[in-house]
């Protein structure tokens, strides 16, 4: 399997894209700006959309992608989320308002997108690759993701908080190759952090001691304007093999 990041960033601007990855060619993982990096073709071969959560960052570039190679598929574009996220997408986004309901063009039968509910803990295997759903704490429901080739695993924690729960999942993951875990702000900002049930350094280092293997630890969904001093932060109260900051056009093969 091979993981390609096509935006990490907290927010925008000139590079910066937010939450993308593509995994092989045809599942995203999260489909935030980054998905706006694709050519068309690449963004045709894309079959499988599985989100994280509701919110705008992560799901900007669905209405996007639809519209502009739904006509063309041979198939439904499957978006995989837990039911509140879905409910989110047909109330807020896909709701003949906002944007036109694909889920039902150009008829019920035969639409340009479909959606597929997933739980808390539930597998999804495609081709011989393994997608399981891991529990985020966020201020909306939410989930991280487990990616399992066979051969190596990545975990991503997608937006989240303090969570026992998410590192408990991770701890058990006999093949973790890498970890993708958020930090949105800089201790700074720490009130901000909270309410908003991201993660800042201070919070971060308190949850890697509750992680129990050796492996890349890779930080993603810094603010724009922050990342240095968020780096810089976290390498201050790191020994050992310190986290690095995940980047746009990053690969990870597993």
């Amino acid at each position: 399997m091979k993981l390609r990041i096509l935006g990490c960033s907290g927010g925008i601007g000139g590079a910066l894209h937010t939450t993308s990855f593509l995994l092989d060619n045809d599942v995203l993982i999260d489909a935030g700006t980054g998905v706006g990096s694709l050519s068309f073709s690449e963004m045709l071969e894309i079959d499988h959309v599985f989100l994280t959560h509701s919110h705008l960052d992560h799901i900007s570039s669905i209405p996007f992608l639809v519209d502009s190679v739904g006509y063309l598929r041979k198939l439904p574009l499957t978006i995989h989320a837990i039911p509140e996220t879905i409910d989110a997408l047909k109330k807020h986004i896909f709701n003949d308002v906002i944007w036109p309901d694909f889920s039902l063009i150009p008829s019920a039968g035969n639409p340009y997108m479909r959606y597929q509910q997933i739980e808390i803990g539930e597998t999804r295997e495609l081709d011989g690759r393994k997608i399981t759903t891991i529990p985020a704490n966020h201020t909306v429901p939410a989930v991280g993701y487990h990616l399992d080739s066979g051969q190596g695993s990545i975990a991503f924690s997608g937006d989240t908080t303090t969570n026992d729960a998410f590192w408990d999942a991770v701890n058990r993951i006999s093949n973790l190759k890498h970890l993708i875990v958020e930090t949105a702000f800089s201790n700074s900002e720490l009130e901000i952090a909270k309410l908003s049930k991201h993660l800042c350094p201070s919070m971060l280092l308190e949850e890697l001691k509750k992680f129990r293997k050796n492996i890349p630890v890779h930080i993603t969904h810094l603010k724009p304007g922050e990342m240095s001093v968020i780096m810089q932060e976290i390498e201050q109260g790191t020994a050992g093999e310190r986290p690095r900051m995940l980047t746009n056009g990053q690969v990870f093969e597993f």
